[in-house]
């Protein structure tokens, strides 16, 4: 069952992928020092369909495509925050990985069990209860996010023809 990681305000792409590792764009790689700055144990202990969970302004600093990237190859699901900086948000669509707004993270505890829905937008913790409403996703985002990124959206198109 996947579980939710939570974070605070302010977590910038240098706390999700140190620069010293920008040496390399390999998705293991980078997944294997995910989050070390702010959490030493968190690659080897995050499980496919995990979610973060943080507050505001999360992926703030540079415009590094790394931090997604880093993020959906460690097995993280999508990213719910109370607020985004917005090259990181666009950084995460292109890459696919689900970026969602919320208004509040109460009722969640690092560690708990959790249930996404991408159909209701909706983030359930099994443990206590408690029900995130997520702002929706315009139709042609969640297209190019099921797609696997914006790579893979773009390929199918052409691929279908006009």
């Amino acid at each position: 069952m996947p579980k939710v990681w939570v974070f605070g305000d302010n977590v910038s792409t240098d706390d999700i992928i140190a620069g010293k590792y920008l040496t390399s764009t390999d998705p293991v790689y980078l997944a294997s020092h995910v989050m070390e700055n702010l959490d030493p144990e968190f690659a080897r202990r995050v499980g496919r369909g995990d979610v973060i969970l943080a507050g505001k302004n999360f992926g703030c600093g540079s415009s590094r495509e790394h931090a997604p990237l880093a993020l959906r190859a460690a097995g993280i699901s999508a990213v719910v925050a109370r607020s985004f900086a917005r090259i990181f948000f666009r950084n995460s669509i292109n890459l696919g990985l689900p970026p969602l707004t919320c208004e509040t993270t109460e009722g969640f505890q690092g560690g708990d069990e959790v249930r996404l829905d991408l159909e209701s937008f909706t983030l359930h913790n099994l443990r206590s209860g408690a029900v995130l409403k997520l702002s929706p996703l315009p139709p042609f985002i969640l297209q190019i996010l099921r797609a696997g990124g914006m790579v893979e959206y773009l390929r199918r198109r052409c691929a279908s023809g006009p």
